[in-house]
């Protein structure tokens, strides 16, 4: 099977400050599969570490308000373009991310409270009929 992860599941430093997500599910995953690791980040032109960034009002900002929504948008498209392009069966996602998340993300006030709603690159994703996955729900 072909799969697209998180490049922070996978173990990848892209994290904004600068670790990573890795996961024992997804690792396993990875050694029986064929795996497409991508951070819509790191992607989009953003550095690691960088500051965190959550979505408010629709638009991807920092915790200093330094509206970065460009670059998660770019980093979507261009994860957009390689799932086009590889046609993964399932792509699984990090919780809660700005990017990423599937089902909840940050609520856009930096106090840890969670929202429903997805990530700019899984809504992106799902609203193009790919089967996006929470790691949490592997």
């Amino acid at each position: 099977m072909k799969i697209m992860v998180s490049a922070c599941l996978a173990g990848e430093n892209c994290k904004y400050n600068g670790g990573n997500n890795a996961n024992g599910k997804v690792l396993r995953l990875m050694g029986e599969n064929e795996v497409i690791s991508v951070c819509p980040e790191t992607m989009g032109g953003l550095p690691v570490p960088r500051m965190p960034a959550e979505i408010r009002d629709g638009v991807v900002m920092c915790k200093d308000g330094t509206v970065v929504d460009r670059q998660f948008r770019a980093g979507a498209a261009k994860c957009l373009e390689i799932a086009i392009r590889e046609q993964p069966e399932m792509i699984v996602f990090q919780s809660r991310s700005p990017s990423c998340g599937v089902k909840k993300r940050y609520d856009g006030t930096f106090s840890g409270k969670l929202v429903d709603g997805a990530g700019v690159t899984a809504q992106l994703l799902l609203e193009n009929g790919f089967r996006v996955v929470d790691v949490e729900d592997l």
